[in-house]
């Protein structure tokens, strides 16, 4: 996967970077829109809600700070997935 087609996960919002990061779908297939933590074998991995998922997330604060030249506090991150998260495709109303 070449970078310029770097694509983002549309659940977590994990950049999709490498074949690896990739889920599943029902037919065994790459998915390119879900990341294999949150989507395998055609189905999300778990039952929750958005916030849920940014609480989820939140517990990857240090790995993500670590490899950004940003660092965030844990309520700068909850604020910046709260006006993210809505835009991706499994959080859309």
């Amino acid at each position: 996967m070449k970078n310029e087609e770097k694509n983002f996960c549309q659940s977590c919002g994990m950049p999709l970077t490498a074949a690896e990061h990739l889920g599943t779908n029902a037919d065994g297939s790459a998915s390119t829109e879900y990341c294999a933590y949150c989507y395998r074998d055609g189905a999300f991995t778990s039952d929750e809600t958005m916030d849920q998922m940014i609480e989820h997330c939140l517990e990857y604060l240090d790995e993500f700070n670590r490899d950004s030249d940003e660092r965030l506090t844990p309520e700068q991150a909850r604020e910046q997935m709260r006006q993210y998260f809505p835009t991706l495709k499994r959080w859309r109303q």
